[in-house]
């Protein structure tokens, strides 16, 4: 009897475990990241250069399906525009061993690009993001591999 108690409350326990999770992850990147984000901070790893020459530093970004882009920069000014996921095979390092077999260590990653216009004063920006990785439901941070330095920018829902 006891041990048919514990099988119950497992598979109670199971249940609401799986039910309460976000199912997130098993979407694709075109289908998490509509909706409104907020970047939150932009991290430069590595020797050189600073963020002062990136187009976007922050404000908040609304993803629509389909691609549609509207952002507001800190200061209150509009840009609308476009956004675009992509895959693509990153190459990794490569290893070879005594018989001559070279092994890399390349993955897919999906790839970012922004593009956006301010109409009124004809301001267009535009930013390429080497790689995006979802931290979670509400969590993203996009990478620009830029030589020595990698800048990772840090959105929010």
């Amino acid at each position: 009897m006891l041990k048919l108690y514990f099988s119950s409350l497992a598979l109670t326990l199971l249940t609401i475990g799986t039910s309460s999770c976000s199912k997130d992850f098993l979407k694709s990147y075109d289908n998490r990241i509509p909706g409104t984000w907020q970047l939150t901070d932009i991290n430069r790893v590595g020797i050189g250069g600073n963020t002062g020459d990136l187009p976007f530093q922050d404000g908040q970004f609304e993803f629509s399906e389909g691609g549609g882009l509207v952002y507001t920069n800190a200061a209150g000014r509009v840009y609308k525009g476009s956004w675009d996921i992509r895959k693509q095979w990153m190459r990794g390092s490569c290893t070879t061993d005594d018989d001559g077999r070279q092994q890399c260590d390349d993955r897919q990653v999906s790839l970012l690009e922004l593009t956006a216009v301010d109409f009124v004063s004809q301001d267009v920006r535009t930013i390429h993001f080497d790689e995006i990785r979802f931290t979670g439901t509400n969590k993203f941070k996009a990478y620009i591999y830029d030589g020595w330095r990698t800048y990772v920018f840090h959105f929010r829902r």
